[in-house]
């Protein structure tokens, strides 16, 4: 009788012995591609996690200075963002905020955190008069401050000149490209004529009416796309900016 049963479950296929290996190497394949998906994804959630963790310590300061961040969305098929870029990122932006912080910065200044590295916002007011190009001299300790930060930082640094979608049409300015631009230029040229700023780490460009933040529609809303932009790209986009070669600087 009992040599039956032992022959049934054989023949059953019960209590197989290589279902137990089977399953032991089962789990250990799950447990490597778990592995490897998270080593995949942990830089770019690092990156969110310190987005996050500074929009949250963020707040409006007295004299009508605001400080923000704007996280940009990450995809999973951003490129890895290694440590040591995050890390000098957050230090460039808390030695931003502690200046904001103690007025050592008049006017509107936010700072926007991007994939690609800091932004340092101005509003058209801290630099300009209206279609103006040409640096306020009351305005000139702010880009004295800031160049302070700039200075010591090995990333390349790019100014952005932005306009609302108000026409301009001046035998300087015949559009709002070039008065953009112009502003950009006027800034990148205070910060190596007047500071002594690397030129081969700056860059400037002029984006006219086109790249707004917010909506044209209202004077408030054309206020804040009026802007310059300092932005301070991460080391591993600065890299990938183009440098002076042996033969253009021997021409």
């Amino acid at each position: 009788m009992y040599n039956r049963y032992q022959r049934r479950r054989r023949d059953q296929g019960g209590d197989a012995p290589w279902l137990t290996t089977y399953g032991d190497m089962v789990t250990l394949l799950l447990t490597f591609f778990v592995l490897l998906y998270s080593f995949s994804t942990v830089d770019a959630q690092k990156f969110q996690s310190l987005m996050i963790a500074l929009q949250g310590a963020l707040g409006v300061l007295p004299g009508g200075q605001t400080v923000s961040v704007v996280p940009t969305p990450i995809s999973s098929e951003m490129p890895s963002i290694p440590r040591e870029e995050l890390d000098q990122i957050k230090a460039v932006y808390e030695q931003m905020q502690s200046m904001i912080a103690m007025g050592e910065l008049s006017g509107t200044v936010d700072l926007v955190l991007e994939e690609r590295g800091l932004v340092i916002r101005f509003a058209e007011r801290a630099f300009f008069d209206l279609g103006k190009a040409d640096l306020r001299p009351d305005t000139l300790s702010v880009l004295e401050k800031i160049a302070e930060v700039l200075r010591p930082l090995p990333n390349h640094v790019r100014v952005e000149g932005h306009t609302d979608n108000l026409p301009i049409n001046t035998p300087r300015f015949p559009s709002n490209w070039e008065l953009s631009t112009a502003r950009a230029t006027s800034v990148i040229r205070y910060l190596i004529e007047e500071q002594g700023l690397d030129p081969e780490r700056l860059s400037a460009a002029g984006y006219g009416e086109y790249r707004p933040i917010d909506t044209n529609d209202t004077p408030e809303g054309r206020a804040r796309n009026r802007r310059v932009d300092i932005v301070i790209l991460r080391l591993g986009l600065s890299s990938a900016e183009p440098v002076a070669t042996e033969e253009s600087e021997s021409e």
